[in-house]
């Protein structure tokens, strides 16, 4: 096995290594080689091959491993191990001169995984044993905490890595530096910014010295200049000389690149490093030219995950046919709407056109202002930019849409017939409900082909027929909130309108909650159901499967899946596993309720709720006075009796869901009984079109795997932007000038339910590890109907995404849990155990002192 290749050999030599094992060289080397081969000025040089580092290595590192050896043990027996003499011979043969000596890891430098200063790098080693003692730290560094807990984090596995090193000729720089050629911070794809500094780029790029930072726009102008503690020490002329150099590179590569350059004595740049930037969140394929504006549909829903192959389908499905009731041409309504587009495995909605439209441009912000704040806000900064100015024409347009969607599911009607007899109203929407669950139930078995044909006929006709019959209802809650609001405009105190929304009935979530509750209660009165949910999950899932669990345990969790079992924990994708099919997040809240506070149990947060609602909705009709008090009373009781609703259309999606892969599954099972996928759950990472072929013969084995890696490749992403432009651009990222001042130590947020809390943080990520003790804040990205069981033990809520009208927010109100949402950073700046306080009529998150 080869030991070492030159670089100055290496297009043709690394092709032929690459072609015969991808993991010879390792990324840097990889990527140097091709730059070699592109005509880029790269320094000779030569790899050092994994060969090399296996057989060095291996010998002393997989019997540790298998140990289970701490980082720093693997680190020190790599460094002493015995280098054989022909191989110790060949790499100081490398030295002739000063050179440096870089880190190549087979795993480093990914597309979707950049191991930027996880490796490490040693300059200027001239003689032969600096040169061997610098190859053996760079194996060694393959061991590094950092690198190891970088792996464990991205999912690569220890035994899979290796340690290629390249040993280049040292450039006598004069000045070196970084250089991206796309804004990691903002995301933009047009600028170029550029960090330098005199003398090596090590410098830069450790952050030992502050360098000299320059944005360039696509004009190659200096748009944004800050000197540093180092001084200017480039011209406008190498500026764009770089810049030029960093855009041939990432044109030859696809995509934009994270550049090391250095400048020698004789004014001739060298590049020392090219890897992708893996930051950047993908861009959607552009439908029409322009400047586009993207809402992630992903993060308004409160799911930061991806979605399956299925998942993304089923939304295909569902707005298609929502954009036919618009009298939107659809040709294929598996093709989605045309505004609906797809971007790092999340949903995206092109909102350009309702922004450039004088009503969308009025409604748009105002709805996010209930659903998603920082979205809103966001937006509203966006609607400054003239690219996104209003167009003319287009109000009739929008009538006729909205006037054809209305006649067809009777909005007008409804939602004031709600308002003058809410509970017939209501009666009318349940009865829809149970008239869709037994549609549900009576579909019997299909083969395969009819399956698919009924999945998608299910989701494009059952969701818009019943959730046309309760929104009206649930809007007409909101409207009579919002006229009551309007009577009594200057008359209440903040945290109190709120206050009247809390313990709505007829909310199908807080009804979830509940009944769990009045299961753990049942739970808690019988000592074999209550040993067996306290202890460990899988041992309590085995007995359920087995038909051993106590009866109190097995009839009473049989009767809530029965009416809840269609939801779960990023229910809106259909490809997840829904709560009748694993029902182990459900035992952990169990288990969690057995340990409520016996004064401060579910049933009783929510009884006291409800009744401070109805005191606030006296106190401010009393407050109104004379007939304005009577419309104010009427108005409330109306939105109290109503707007619980909002839930609803939720609720039947996530049950058409159910019903959909209920077929989706079925499918699975055949084709996997046929050999053309690996296992049945791989049906998951297929679309519709996919599952046809495979059924008429096609081996998706591939193709299941591939979609599965992009979807875990996804998964690992831990930043997701709400707002996104065609450009790149997150303009979340861009400084605000209007941004408040905030005390030290202070997040700040919406407020969502009104009160204070103070208590243990416990941050969680995923609710189905989590343990939340009574009286615990919950701290989380998002959350969506799945996470309100937790709420039932918090003493309050922080989420990072969110606004007035989230699940989060209205369930927290419902509880009466103290909550605060839309805040930025809240899982990063806050540590589980961190005694916090909550002040969710200020919107703020203080530490206690």
């Amino acid at each position: 096995m080869t030991h070492t290749l030159p670089l100055t050999e290496g297009p043709r030599i690394l092709d032929l290594a690459l072609a015969a094992d991808p993991a010879l060289v390792g990324g840097k080397a990889a990527s140097l080689g091709e730059l070699i081969r592109a005509g880029f000025p790269v320094p000779p040089g030569s790899c050092v091959t994994t060969a090399a580092y296996r057989a060095v290595a291996d010998p002393v590192v997989r019997p540790l491993l298998a140990e289970g050896a701490a980082p720093a043990a693997l680190r020190e027996a790599v460094r002493s191990a015995p280098v054989p003499p022909d191989l110790a011979a060949a790499i100081r043969a490398l030295a002739g001169g000063p050179v440096a000596v870089r880190s190549s890891a087979t795993a480093e430098d990914l597309p979707d995984a950049s191991f930027a200063g996880q490796q490490d790098t040693y300059l200027g080693a001239a003689d032969l044993v600096a040169v061997l003692d610098a190859v053996r730290r760079c194996w060694a560094s393959l061991w590094t905490d950092r690198a190891v807990a970088y792996r464990a984090a991205n999912g690569i596995d220890d035994r899979a890595v290796a340690r290629a090193v390249v040993v280049q000729r040292m450039v006598p720089a004069a000045a070196a530096g970084v250089l991206f050629t796309a804004n990691p911070v903002t995301g933009r794809r047009a600028e170029t910014v550029i960090d330098a500094a005199p003398g090596l780029g090590e410098a830069v790029v450790s952050g030992a010295v502050d360098p000299e930072h320059l944005v360039l726009d696509a004009a190659d102008r200096v748009v944004e200049r800050r000197a540093g503690g180092v001084g200017p020490c480039l011209t406008d002329a190498r500026t764009r000389e770089l810049a030029g150099l960093g855009r041939r590179v990432a044109a030859h590569h696809g995509g934009p690149q994270d550049l090391e350059w250095s400048v020698d004595g004789a004014d001739r740049v060298w590049l020392v490093q090219a890897r992708p930037v893996t930051t950047l969140y993908p861009l959607p394929e552009p439908r029409v030219p322009g400047l586009r504006v993207y809402l992630n549909v992903n993060v308004a829903q409160g799911v930061l995950e991806p979605l399956t192959s299925a998942g993304q389908g089923a939304f295909r499905v569902l707005t298609g046919s929502l954009a036919r009731l618009l009298g939107v041409a659809v040709p294929d309504v598996r093709a989605g709407a045309p505004v609906l587009a797809v971007a790092g495995e999340r949903l995206l909605v092109d909102v350009t056109g309702a922004l450039r439209h004088p009503v969308g441009r009025f409604v748009v912000p105002r709805l996010f202002d209930v659903m998603e704040a920082r979205s809103a806000a966001v937006l509203r900064r966006v609607l400054t930019d003239p690219a996104f100015a209003v167009l003319p024409g287009g109000r009739l347009r929008l009538v006729r849409s909205l006037a054809r969607v209305f006649r067809r599911f009777r909005v007008p009607p409804r939602l004031v017939g709600a308002l003058v007899a809410p509970e017939r109203a209501r009666r009318a929407v349940d009865t829809a409900v149970r008239d869709l669950h037994d549609r549900l139930d009576a579909r019997g078995p299909l083969p395969p082909e009819a399956r698919l044909d009924r999945l998608e006929a299910t989701l494009a006709r059952e969701m818009p027929a019943v959730a046309g019959r309760a929104f009206p209802v649930a809007a007409a809650g909101f409207v009579a909130f919002g006229l009551a609001a309007a009577l009594l405009r200057g008359r209440t105190r903040p945290g109190e309108l709120s206050t009247v929304l809390r313990g709505l009935p007829h909310n199908v979530t807080t009804e979830m909650d509940l009944a769990l509750w009045r299961l753990a209660e049942r739970v808690a009165a019988d000592p074999p159901s209550r040993a067996l949910v306290a202890g460990p999950v899988d041992a309590a899932r085995t007995a359920l499967a087995a038909g051993t669990a106590p009866a109190v345990l097995a009839d009473g969790l049989d009767e809530f899946l029965g009416r809840y079992g269609q939801r779960g924990v990023a229910e809106i994708d259909l490809g997840v596993p829904r709560w009748h099919e694993d029902p182990s997040y459900l035992l952990g809240v169990l288990a969690g309720y057995l340990r409520a506070d016996p004064d401060r149990t579910p049933d009783r947060i929510f009884a006291a709720a409800a009744a401070e609602a109805e005191r606030t909705a006296a106190a401010l009709a009393d407050r109104a006075g004379g007939l304005r008090a009577r419309a104010v009373r009427l108005l409330l009781r109306r939105a109290r009796a109503l707007a619980g609703l909002r839930e609803l259309p939720k609720f039947v999606l996530v049950t058409v869901l159910d019903a959909a892969r209920a077929d989706l599954l079925a499918v699975g099972d055949a084709l996997a009984a046929a050999g053309e996928v690996a296992s049945a759950d791989g049906v998951v990472h297929l679309a519709v079109d996919d599952c046809r072929a495979g059924l008429a013969g096609a081996d998706l084995r591939a193709r299941v795997a591939t979609r599965r890696a992009a979807y875990d490749r996804e998964r690992r992403r831990r930043h997701v932007p709400r707002i996104l432009l065609s450009d790149g651009t997150e303009p979340e990222a861009l400084p605000d000038p209007a941004a408040p001042p905030v005390v030290p130590g202070e997040l700040r947020g919406t407020p969502a339910s009104a009160g204070r809390a103070e208590g243990p943080a416990r941050v969680v990520l995923d609710p189905a590890d989590a343990r939340l003790g009574p009286g615990e804040i919950l701290v989380c990205p998002s959350t969506d109907p799945g996470w309100t069981p937790l709420f039932l033990t918090a003493g309050g809520l922080v989420m990072e995404m969110g606004g007035a009208n989230s699940h989060g927010a209205v369930v927290a109100r419902e509880y009466g849990i103290p909550a605060v949402v839309g805040v930025p950073g809240a899982v990063a700046r806050i540590a589980t155990g961190q005694q916090v306080v909550v002040d969710g009529t200020g919107g703020r998150v203080l530490p206690t002192a």
